[in-house]
């Protein structure tokens, strides 16, 4: 457990504490490389024999969906280039993490060029793409997950902020975020 103090119990105290670090993890904090929201939550882990999960896990797992689907101003949900889930502000995404993370869809692999192309047409989850795609077991399915991270890290698509989505649903980046004028 990391030695950081767990101040925070609502979304607007995550949403804060998400703009003044910048970026964090969700579960994890990336072997200590980041802050992490899991590990400032101040709400009770389940207790033995309450079925669920307990209201700590059901608020960061329910935060993470929520704060860019309500602030897609300032919150961004997505993946770092190692797989790790974070939530990250806005400012950090366009002054730090994007000059870095971003490739151009060409330096992509051609199996995420495909995902991308479908992607691209309309809004699709995860067993649509892999539907779609033909693939459902086995290696090809490892390939698939691969070059779905790949366009997430790359920031070539992203969730789709919509708390309607029962699913992870995927979108072009540039569909839901632009660079900021200057």
């Amino acid at each position: 457990m990391s030695k950081t103090a767990r101040l925070i119990r609502t979304r607007s105290q995550a949403k804060a504490f998400i703009l003044k670090v910048g970026i964090c993890g969700i579960f994890s904090n990336d072997q200590g490389r980041m802050p992490c929201l899991w590990d400032v939550v101040d709400l009770p882990e389940r207790q033995p024999g309450e079925k669920g999960w307990g209201q700590r896990v059901i608020a960061v797992w329910t935060w993470k969906d929520e704060l860019p689907a309500l602030y897609p101003e300032q919150i961004f949900y997505g993946k770092i280039p190692n797989g790790l889930a974070v939530l990250m502000s806005l400012d950090h995404l366009w002054e730090t993490h994007y000059p870095i993370a971003h490739r151009s869809l060409y330096e992509c692999s051609p199996l995420a060029r495909k995902i991308y192309a479908l992607v691209s047409l309309e809004p699709m989850t995860s067993p649509e793409l892999r539907r779609e795609m033909a693939v459902t077991k086995g290696p090809a399915k490892t390939q698939f997950d691969k070059a779905l991270l790949e366009l997430q890290a790359t920031l070539n698509v992203v969730r789709r902020n919509s708390l309607k989505d029962a699913r992870d649903t995927w979108v072009p980046f540039t569909e839901q975020h632009l660079p900021p004028v200057k």
